[in-house]
């Protein structure tokens, strides 16, 4: 496995090729968004615990498994799971780095947060759902102005921090300043640091938007943007896409 980084602008802060680098450690860890070989759903019967401890007890010396749960798609009775993470997974040895554009200091935007109602919930669609989708708790709006253009999204509550899921045109691009066809993620920082209830300043650092973690493994089922975070423009910031070496490809395994 080779990692490489774009070599930052000059005019990067210290911060932002520190986020970089940071970054290509994490997807490249024992359990990061690379080592992800297998999500395996349980049949309802199955006790979790006795087919968390068997599957842990199996697993070879560079595989740590873990346990996650989800609601079903149609009756929303929780499903439980396994996920097997391996170190030595193909992809790990395959990656090389993740594409990003140039840091640019204009796609630091500073936007307003809202809080809504506790119960306010949106669809989002999920990459491997087949058109379905799930409920998400929207804790408020962000809103903001470019351009002359007012934008009003919507991101989620990951523990504990919004989560914004958003498409742009670069998306649609088939050229090297293409991004990930899915859209891309980005975690928006209360500026003022308070929580959910308060209304107040957020910060959009598109420099930090980043590829979802399916576009490191088919086993994960991304939550894919809706409508409202979806921007006719292109966001030059932010990472494009996983570069592998060869011919590797996700899809192929």
């Amino acid at each position: 496995m080779t990692i490489s980084l774009d070599e930052p602008r000059s005019d990067a802060p210290a911060e932002y090729t520190a986020w970089r680098s940071a970054r290509l450690a994490a997807v490249t860890s024992a359990t990061g968004n690379l080592s992800l070989v297998e999500t395996r759903w349980l049949p309802a019967e199955a006790d979790p615990a006795a087919e968390f401890a068997a599957a842990t007890a199996a697993a070879p010396a560079t595989v740590t498994v873990t346990a996650l749960q989800r609601s079903n798609l149609d009756t929303g009775e929780p499903e439980h799971g396994l996920r097997f993470w391996d170190a030595a997974a193909p992809a790990i040895q395959a990656f090389d780095t993740i594409s990003a554009f140039p840091y640019d200091p204009d796609w630091v935007v500073e936007a307003t947060f809202t809080p809504v109602a506790g119960d306010r919930t949106i669809p989002f669609e999920h990459i491997r759902d087949n058109g379905g989708s799930r409920e998400l708790v929207v804790p408020g709006d962000i809103t903001f102005s470019r351009d002359g253009v007012d934008h009003s999204l919507s991101a989620f509550d990951d523990d504990g921090t919004l989560l914004l899921v958003f498409g742009d045109a670069t998306n649609r691009r088939d050229d090297d300043t293409a991004t990930y066809s899915a859209g891309r993620f980005l975690f928006v920082p209360r500026s003022d640091g308070a929580g959910f209830g308060d209304a107040g300043p957020v910060t959009l650092d598109f420099n930090r938007a980043f590829v979802p973690p399916c576009g490191f493994s088919v086993q994960y089922n991304c939550p894919m943007p809706p409508a409202q975070n979806r921007f006719a423009g292109a966001i030059e910031a932010g990472e494009r896409n996983v570069v592998f070496t060869g011919a590797f490809d996700i899809y192929a395994l």
